[in-house]
């Protein structure tokens, strides 16, 4: 049998590194929450995923709304638009929540923007679209010797249709977006 230590911290630590984020990091300043610390962490389960290209998404934003006036984003349906944009140097795409339900929803019906269409579409084309940019970057990547020709990984700033299902729906829903990028 194979015995494996848990190196992640305790509960009670991750409470308090938590709430110690939300005091000190400036990026939390003026957010108000109707929920705590405590009850983020019970939501988490014992496995600490590791979201890499949604690590780096947000990171790339966060700096881009601090240091532009503003931030140019198309709206993308495919990953061939989405490379195109890349290629064309807009630092960051855009998802729209109407472009999903017009022509980019698992049903494969044309809706109106009425939150009509599978819950689950945003995500899975916003997993679509990160794919498509890391088969561009891993390509640049290997032709370059690793000094890539440009910044093929943009954030993606994703309309989630969050309002129907209650509190769970829409953790269920980020977390989704999320793990897909």
């Amino acid at each position: 049998m194979v015995k494996v230590t848990n190196a992640s911290p305790s509960f009670a630590q991750q409470v308090e590194a938590l709430e110690a984020d939300w005091e000190n990091n400036p990026r939390w300043h003026g957010t108000r929450r109707d929920y705590s610390a405590t009850e983020v962490v019970r939501l988490r389960g014992s496995v600490t995923p590791e979201c890499t290209v949604a690590r780096a998404g947000a990171a790339k934003l966060w700096q881009h709304l601090h240091s532009m006036d503003y931030v140019h984003a198309l709206g993308a349906m495919t990953g061939g638009q989405a490379i195109q944009f890349a290629k064309a140097g807009l630092p960051a795409l855009y998802l729209s929540g109407w472009q999903v339900a017009g022509d980019a929803n698992l049903a494969g019906q044309v809706y109106p923007d009425q939150s009509l269409y599978p819950a689950d579409s945003v995500p899975s084309l916003v997993a679509r679209l990160n794919n498509a940019l890391r088969r561009a970057d891993q390509i640049d990547w290997s032709e370059t010797d690793g000094n890539p020709s440009r910044d093929y990984m943009l954030p993606i700033v994703a309309d989630a249709e969050a309002g129907f299902g209650g509190p769970l729906n829409a953790f269920e829903l980020m977390k989704a977006m999320i793990e897909s990028g």
